[in-house]
């Protein structure tokens, strides 16, 4: 690990002290899982403590471990967030767990940062991970009616409706899906001396 980046392990765990759950240091970033309980608040003391300066959220994704190895009494939602510090020249993951599987929800950082409220309307579309405090939470990838959370481990491939412009109604109907499930294996057609060198 690079001394910048032990430096802000250190200052992380002096700074939130018990709300971090969990410090993870990979691939030159750090991580930190805090509750869902404390997840605004730790995020306004990102931004806000001068030894941060997280002024800019780059980034917010959902996240479902239902099929993740060693996550199988864990819950199965989170929410991760990129943060960038322009002033300290640092980068930070703040990762938080929902509590609720059924009914998943954790504060709105849209007062954090603004910013932050489209990616947060992706994750409720995409994941149905609802977000207390959102000014304006709808989908905003799917159609209004559509069924479930695509990027939900259990979402059917194929989706549960199809929707298509019906001329004799002259709009637009969902329908069940009429789309026959197939295996797409794909076929590896090389020369038979493909790779062996030497030969012209």
């Amino acid at each position: 690990m690079s001394e910048k980046l032990e430096r802000l392990s250190q200052l992380l765990a002096e700074k939130l002290g018990d709300r971090v759950k969990q410090t993870v240091v990979a691939h030159s970033e750090v991580t930190i899982v805090v509750a869902a309980a404390d997840y605004a608040a730790v995020a306004l003391q990102l931004r806000d403590d001068p030894a941060f300066r997280f002024e800019i959220a780059v980034d917010l994704t959902g996240i479902d471990y239902s099929a993740y190895s060693g996550r199988e009494d864990g819950p199965r939602f989170a929410v991760s967030v990129h943060l960038l510090s322009v002033s300290n020249n640092q980068r930070l993951r703040l990762r938080a767990f929902v509590e609720n599987d059924d009914f998943p929800v954790l504060d709105s950082l849209c007062e954090v940062w603004p910013g932050i409220n489209w990616f947060e309307r992706e994750a409720f579309d995409m994941f149905g991970i609802m977000f207390s405090g959102h000014p304006d939470l709808r989908r905003i990838l799917t159609d209004y009616g559509f069924v479930g959370y695509p990027f939900r481990k259990d979402f059917p491939i194929s989706g549960y409706v199809e929707m298509r412009y019906d001329q004799e109604q002259g709009r637009v109907v969902y329908q069940p899906v009429t789309i026959e499930p197939r295996e797409n294996t794909p076929r590896i057609v090389r020369d038979e001396n493909y790779g062996n060198v030497g030969h012209g």
